[in-house]
């Protein structure tokens, strides 16, 4: 999450950076989401905007995050490193 101080330009660059990997890599729904906020400069809550599907799952996901059902990123990173290209 990114925090509320002010961001220097170098970080606002590697911050859109990161941002446009993301959107290469999202599915239709996510891509619409994120046009809508920007759209509707953040006055529609992205919430209301997926789909139940995506809902369930982001709920199935912090239910789990409170059970203790989680996998530390170094592990998941080490298993699937092959995958990912960086």
């Amino acid at each position: 999450m990114i925090k509320s101080r002010s961001m220097t330009d170098i970080e606002v660059k590697e911050l859109k950076r990161e941002v446009k990997k993301h959107i290469d890599d999202a599915d239709e729904s996510m891509v619409k989401a994120v046009y809508t906020m920007l759209e509707t400069g953040q006055q529609e809550d992205w919430w209301d905007i997926i789909s139940d599907d995506e809902r369930a799952a982001i709920n199935e996901g912090l239910k789990q995050m409170k059970a203790g059902k989680t996998t530390p990123h170094k592990e998941v990173m080490k298993k699937y490193s092959k995958w990912l290209s960086k």
